[in-house]
């Protein structure tokens, strides 16, 4: 055999086992794939097949360590696991191999480590002289009770379950067994018996969990061939990948490995916008990249960039760019546009107007410029934040352009109900808004959304105007039409991809919509509305974006631990969320596959007492990168604070600004706005204090403004939501004096840890 062109695999599991190994044997697998590729009968790689086996073969990795490896054909081969070679030898008749008749994808399983690490785990070490054994407590009854006896073989088979591991399943009684065998299991089986153990009924998970990864056509489970190539088969096969999944790198591990749910909307042809929710790690943002690379490689070759990747700040917008860039390299990212979309408004309007100059200000200094009007015109009847809302949210947000139809439009989720002459007092102060900021040559980024709305709108309608002239014409351009246009008008994109959806405005809707022909595959949003954190609430229908029957929800966090993921679920308590487009949207069914520490929570005296303790908590992970350690708070004088102290310490911060962190090494502080979209090793938030969080003059809406109440109640337990579920392995709450009304449900399952 030659090996010439030899294809050699990595299965997914492969992966998770050799990220484990010392580094050197990382760096001598990834020496071994190239000696394999190049000639698998190498005398130095004492490739052989095992006893009693037909397909798994064992190869010399170095001197300590062996490669196991399916052979699927003759020049395609798969490794499956990587040992050391005392251990391959021992146990052969337990390793096992077959090809999921559900999904049609190969799955390895090692008997011998499940019955040794999951049914029979080593024992704790005994007490030694210099550590006194403590007084026994209460003796609890051993579980003896199978989790899993309500469900027979055939039906945990028909689930897609691995059948070598049914005997195993019958036998766990406890929920440590379970997280022990869903590390080793294939990860369909994990996923269905983790479903089952979170009480969803057979039905259920047959639908949810099993239904969305079956293969569409009969599986033959003797073509192992064939089920390489399958979704279900997660593998890797590229130098660069492979290295990638060695070094354990965060973006390499998501480049290679797309969920089978996911691959499927990746690729799917949709009849018009479709949408993708899901929570905290969910892969909604792989999906969205993928589906852009998906979009691209459907094009007709060209120069042009007729792909728009957009996302509602800057900071979001590098970070995509960085990401596909790696994922397809520069022939990818020069076929697309990728901008943040308040970047995309304003040039939108500096196109269309050469000489708008005008300097933009932000949230906070239009809500400030409200007070400086309502002080001058002695009004004291008026709150500035209502004032700002009504004008951004109902005046911009409807492009309402006179006092008559201020009187008619609709006022849906304002809360507070105003009268006609209400109307036509708020009419005139936004009038006098509006003269204030032209008199200053200031705008907000809200007129800047709505001015590039109208003006995509406008150029929407022109399009639309000569393509009914052509075919009027019998497909004939109208030369005159067009020239009198200002040239030959094309919609700016043939597809958009929307990352974060749920923090865009009704404006940013529009302007999108406008900007891309209404067709096949034209818009494409991922987002999840238990994670908004601006005021931004739209319908999507109502703005002539029409996503019914064309969403899709992703359930499987790859990110956050199933113990950090139920305290975040604590945080968002009982309320209710839209699905942007008028219904309700829920978490149901989201859920986990790793395993690790319940989050701890830390009640100080005072702040100084909570910085204190921060640092000493940092201190006593020792070895931890300091990058992968994040501190959110609730203000930006907060995390200035924890820095000073940190910094007392000899500890380096980093905080987190509009551009992301300032720096290229040190633990990241920043409020919990900044940290959408990032994830950490380890996550602390500090001052979740009631009156922080949520802030107290939220709290004295409660009975002078209702709705509104509930809205920004809504909005404070989504962005402590947010910051807790941006923890990979960790998470620690801290704060001093009265818990935020939010900790209550977390902290009656969990009591604070002793200062």
């Amino acid at each position: 055999m030659t090996g010439k062109n030899v294809t050699l695999r990595l299965l997914d599991k492969a992966d998770r086992e050799i990220l484990k190994l010392p580094r050197p044997v990382k760096g001598a697998i990834y020496d071994f794939q190239h000696k394999f590729k190049t000639n698998p009968d190498s005398a130095g790689l004492r490739l052989k097949q095992l006893q009693g086996h037909d397909k798994l073969y064992s190869a010399r990795v170095n001197d300590e360590y062996r490669a196991l490896l399916l052979r699927l054909a003759d020049d395609d081969w798969l490794i499956v696991s990587v040992k050391h070679r005392k251990d391959v030898y021992a146990h052969l008749d337990r390793l096992t191999y077959s090809v999921n008749r559900v999904t049609g994808g190969i799955e390895y399983v090692d008997l011998q480590v499940v019955q040794e690490e999951v049914l029979s785990p080593p024992a704790p070490p005994a007490a030694t002289p210099s550590s006194p054994a403590q007084p026994p407590g209460p003796v609890e009854p051993a579980a003896t009770q199978p989790l899993f006896e309500k469900w027979s073989e055939q039906q945990l088979t028909d689930l897609g379950v691995a059948p070598s591991l049914i005997p195993v399943v019958a036998a766990l009684t406890t929920e440590d067994q379970l997280l022990g065998l869903v590390e080793y299991a294939p990860q369909l089986t994990g996923e269905v018996l983790l479903a089952l153990y979170d009480g969803k009924d057979y039905d259920d998970v047959l639908e949810q969990v099993t239904a969305p990864v079956a293969a569409p056509e009969p599986v033959d489970t003797e073509d192992f061939r064939a089920a390489v190539e399958r979704p279900a088969t997660i593998v890797t096969t590229t130098d660069e990948a492979l290295r990638e999944a060695l070094e354990g790198e965060d973006f390499g591990r998501w480049k290679v490995f797309l969920h089978p749910t996911q691959a499927k909307l990746v690729t799917r042809d949709y009849s018009g916008p479709a949408r993708v929710g899901g929570g905290p790690g969910t892969g909604k943002t792989i999906v969205a990249l993928h589906r852009v690379k998906h979009l691209v490689e459907q094009l007709p070759a060209g120069r042009n960039k007729p792909v728009l990747l957009t996302t509602y700040n800057k900071n979001l917008a590098a970070d995509l760019r960085s990401r596909l860039l790696a994922l397809g390299g520069e022939p990818l990212l020069s076929r697309v546009e990728i901008s943040h979309v308040d970047q995309l408004a304003l040039r939108t309007v500096r196109e269309a107007e050469p000489g708008n100059r005008k300097r933009i200000i932000d949230e906070a200094q239009a809500v400030r410029e409200w007070r400086s009007l309502l002080d001058e015109l002695g009004e004291d009847g008026w709150d500035a934040e209502f004032l700002n809302d009504e004008w951004t949210q109902v005046i911009l947000g409807q492009a309402v352009t006179s006092r008559t139809d201020y009187f008619r439009a609709r006022r849906a989720g304002r809360g507070r109900t105003v009268s006609r002459s209400e109307r036509a007092e708020i009419w005139q102060l936004a009038e006098r808004f509006t003269q204030r900021l032209d008199r200053l040559e200031v705008q907000t980024w809200d007129q800047i959304a709505e001015r590039a709305a109208q003006l995509e709108t406008e150029r929407a309608r022109r399009i639309q105007a000569i393509d009914r002239q052509r075919a009027e014409a019998g497909g004939l351009d109208n030369i005159h039409m067009a020239d009198g246009s200002g040239g030959w008008l094309r919609y700016r994109y043939r597809h958009i991809v929307v990352d974060e959806a749920q923090d865009l405005r009704p404006a940013h809707w529009k302007m999108l919509r406008a900007m891309t022909a209404p067709d096949r595959n034209d818009l494409f949003l991922v987002g999840d509305t238990h994670q908004r954190i601006y005021k931004n609430q739209v319908t999507l229908g109502s703005l002539g974006i029409n996503i019914r029957g064309r969403s899709s929800k992703l359930s499987l966090s790859y990110r956050t631990t199933r113990q950090i993921l139920r305290s975040a679920l604590n945080v968002l308590g009982e309320e209710t969320y839209d699905d942007l487009d008028g219904s309700t949207e829920t978490l149901a069914g989201y859920r986990s596959v790793l395993s690790g520490a319940v989050p701890d929570l830390h009640r100080l005296d005072d702040w100084e007492q909570e910085r204190e303790a921060i640092a000493a908590l940092i201190e006593s992970w020792g070895d931890v990168p300091h990058e992968q350690i994040a501190i959110a708070v609730p203000t930006n004088q907060m995390a200035s604070e924890v820095a000073n102290t940190l910094a007392q310490h000899g500890i380096r911060a980093l905080e987190i600004g509009p551009d992301g962190p300032r720096g290229d090494s040190g633990v990241h502080i920043g409020t919990m706005f900044r940290f959408k979209g990032l994830e950490y090793q380890r996550m602390i938030i500090a001052g979740v204090t009631d009156g922080l969080v949520p802030h107290a003059r939220v709290q004295q809406r409660r009975g002078t403004d209702p709705a509104r109440y509930r809205t920004e109640m809504q909005r404070a337990r989504s962005l402590l939501f947010v910051a807790a579920t941006r923890a990979r392995d960790s998470l620690d709450i801290f704060w001093h004096g009265e818990p935020s009304p939010f900790l209550r449900e977390l902290i009656k399952v969990r009591p604070p840890v002793a200062a």
